[in-house]
């Protein structure tokens, strides 16, 4: 299994390109979408070459192998442009006897704690800064952005294979790991 991760397109073509570039390189099996997909939201300027129908376009020619959850700025129209489910609030996936939960961070994040077991991870994206942290009883991770990065952080996204979590600029290069 060799998933990446991303969050925060905000209806940047350029940077959407990029990244179905990094799903290809990756030769990876799915793809997960942390949210916030076509919309830049009121809070954000405008990502580079904002283009939502294109990152639609792009996007559904792979719906096969999409996930996503939906993030703060999705609505139902969003829905109707994306061919594959964007709506859910979260999803659970299983990684051995640890569950993932992952959501867009706007309603699930440190804050407010998803239910989650000793060992989980809560996975979210939103607040467009990469992280990894291990907590008493969980760990949260956060790709960061696709498109709009926060706090000096890279452009990028994650790779998930086996029992291994690697975060990576658009490049293609990692700058951090994590193993369960």
């Amino acid at each position: 299994m060799r998933w990446l991760i991303a969050s925060d397109i905000h209806g940047s073509a350029h940077y959407c390109r990029k990244l179905m570039e990094a799903y290809n390189a990756e030769k990876a099996d799915r793809m997960i979408l942390l949210g916030d997909i076509l919309y830049h939201g009121p809070r954000n300027d405008l990502p580079r070459e904002y283009a939502p129908k294109q990152v639609a376009e792009m996007l559904n020619a792979i719906s096969r192998d999409i996930y996503c959850v939906r993030g703060n700025c999705e609505a139902e129209v969003d829905q109707k442009m994306l061919s594959f489910p964007v709506m859910a609030e979260y999803m659970l996936i299983p990684a051995g006897k640890r569950l993932v939960f992952a959501t867009h961070g706007h309603v699930f994040n440190k804050k407010n704690l998803p239910m989650l077991h000793d060992g989980d991870i809560l996975l979210h994206g939103h607040t467009h800064v990469p992280v990894c942290e291990e907590f008493g009883t969980y760990v949260y991770m956060n790709p960061g952005s696709v498109s709009i990065p926060k706090e000096g952080s890279h452009h990028g996204y994650m790779i998930w294979e086996d029992d291994k979590f690697s975060w990576k600029d658009l490049d293609g290069k990692t700058y951090d790991t994590y193993c369960l």
